[in-house]
């Protein structure tokens, strides 16, 4: 057995790697990392945990599956024998001719792009994966063509109410009867069905027992990025006998161990294309950045002096000259516009209160949405912005930063800082689709400078964050440096 790993397929969650002690020594080193941040979490700071978390179990030998392509580079590396039984079988024969002859019985309204074949194909082949496709790119496609083909029952995990009842009606649009095939479940549904596919927020259905889960034959999780947090976890791990697993996002938050995890949970990554390359061909719309650093006066600089994070972030959306610098621009900007915050009643209703009062009743459409806004309600914001050219969404970023599809939508305005790789990537999205009216979306980026002699404030560290995210994407931005006026 020395330098011997032999791998047993578990269940459809784990592998067994029978080895030597020494060798499983060598893996669980190998699949050990630090997870980012742990340095200030409870936990670490209390000396409960060492701030690591472990993708391989000493005691059961244990691995999640999907990290197999993983097992194999650690085998070559480190010169392991590496034997797989009968239960482990990774691939399956499927050609894209046969993607396409299936894509045909379909029926679709429009043509499948190049890289949703190249996605549906690899999906079948390998029957997990984490599929990397931007925001705009079509990915309700994929999940639908791959739900279509292997016709099995189905659970498709979505974050949001309004991203049910979104992917039901696509499904609409490319032609099925989502009425007598889809059951939507969000809080106080009915969780069980008949009914092949069920679409469901993961908040109604993690707590559900493990057997409900498995009589599911295919798992789809879409915006697979929020797929990290525990109970999300649970219900992958719940699912031992779902053969068919795929993830789907427009980005990872950049960490080894977030990457890992959810491809331990789904399978390997594979990315679809970009956002650069979509715009460059045309299937997107281009796209700028406009960077406004507001320069906040002496004498806030020195009251911010010392404040810690959560006391700077009260004081820039309570700052009366602040939030009328965005409803200013904001009623100034022509088309569509999305204006994003982060806390509901020190902000987002502020903010909604000030444009409203400031225009003419009826001038323009005005849309406060929030997490107490219902679906049917955020559906129909949406809908109607598609038929507007000069409406204002005042959005939490939890509700509309992920997900929600408005080709008609000209301007994305940044009320709140933010240093998330995923949650700026996800909220330019909003602006990226293609409209009848539309050939360019703006994003407003609103940074805030209080630096104090020479020392930055968090949120000015948290834009040159953003700034680094633009220059990884090749997207085009012009920092502007205003003085924001108290008066």
């Amino acid at each position: 057995m020395y330098n011997k790993l032999v791998v047993s397929k578990l269940n459809e969650v784990y592998a067994r790697i029978e080895c030597e002690g020494s060798s499983a020594m060598d893996l669980n080193e190998y699949f050990t990392f630090y997870v980012p941040g742990y340095k200030f979490m409870p936990a670490y700071r209390n000396k409960i945990w060492d701030g690591k978390i472990r993708l391989f179990t000493l005691a059961t030998r244990q691995l999640y599956y999907g990290l197999i392509p993983y097992l194999i580079s650690f085998a070559k590396e480190r010169d392991y024998e590496l034997v797989f039984d009968k239960s482990v079988d990774l691939y399956d024969e499927f050609s894209t001719n046969d993607a396409k002859e299936f894509i045909d019985t379909l029926g679709l309204p429009f043509e499948v792009r190049d890289y949703q074949l190249d996605a549906f194909v690899y999906a079948i082949r390998a029957r997990r994966g984490l599929l990397i496709s931007p925001t705009a790119s079509g990915k309700s496609l994929i999940i639908y063509l791959i739900t279509r083909y292997l016709n099995c029952k189905t659970l498709i995990i979505v974050p949001t109410i309004s991203l049910v009842a979104q992917l039901y009606k696509d499904f609409e649009s490319y032609g099925y009867d989502s009425n007598a095939n889809v059951h939507q479940i969000t809080a106080g549904s009915k969780k069980d069905t008949n009914l092949p596919i069920i679409i469901s927020t993961w908040q109604s259905v993690y707590k559900m027992p493990k057997e409900w889960f498995n009589k599911f034959d295919l798992i789809v999780g879409d915006e697979a990025h929020l797929f990290k947090a525990k109970s999300l976890t649970t219900i992958l791990t719940n699912m031992t006998t779902c053969a068919y697993r795929f993830g789907l996002t427009g980005t990872l938050d950049g960490t080894q161990t977030h990457k890992l995890v959810l491809e331990g949970l789904f399978g390997r990554v594979k990315q679809i294309t970009t956002t650069k390359k979509l715009i460059d061909e045309g299937k997107l719309a281009k796209f700028k950045i406009k960077a406004l650093i507001l320069k906040h006066d002496k004498e806030s600089c020195e009251q911010c002096k010392g404040s810690r994070y959560q006391e700077e972030i009260d004081y820039i959306i309570s700052k009366e000259s602040r939030n009328r610098f965005i409803r200013n621009l904001v009623m100034d900007l022509k088309g569509n516009t999305l204006l994003l915050y982060q806390f509901v009643e020190k902000h987002g209703k502020v903010l909604h209160e000030l444009i409203k009062s400031t225009l003419d009743e009826d001038s323009r459409p005005v849309f406060f949405i929030h997490g107490n806004v219902d679906a049917e309600e955020r559906e129909e914001v949406r809908r109607l912005t598609e038929t507007e050219n000069n409406a204002i969404i005042v959005a939490s970023y939890g509700t509309f930063s992920t997900g929600i599809n408005i080709r008609n939508l000209h301007n994305v305005v940044f009320a709140s800082p933010s240093k998330s790789k995923i949650r700026t990537l996800q909220s330019i999205g909003r602006g990226l689709r293609l409209g009848e009216n539309k050939e360019q979306a703006i994003l407003f980026d609103i940074a805030d400078d209080l630096s104090y002699n020479g020392k930055n404030n968090f949120t000015l560290d948290h834009f040159s964050e953003r700034i680094k995210i633009y220059n990884d994407e090749k997207f085009e931005y012009k920092i502007y440096n205003i003085n924001l006026k108290e008066k």
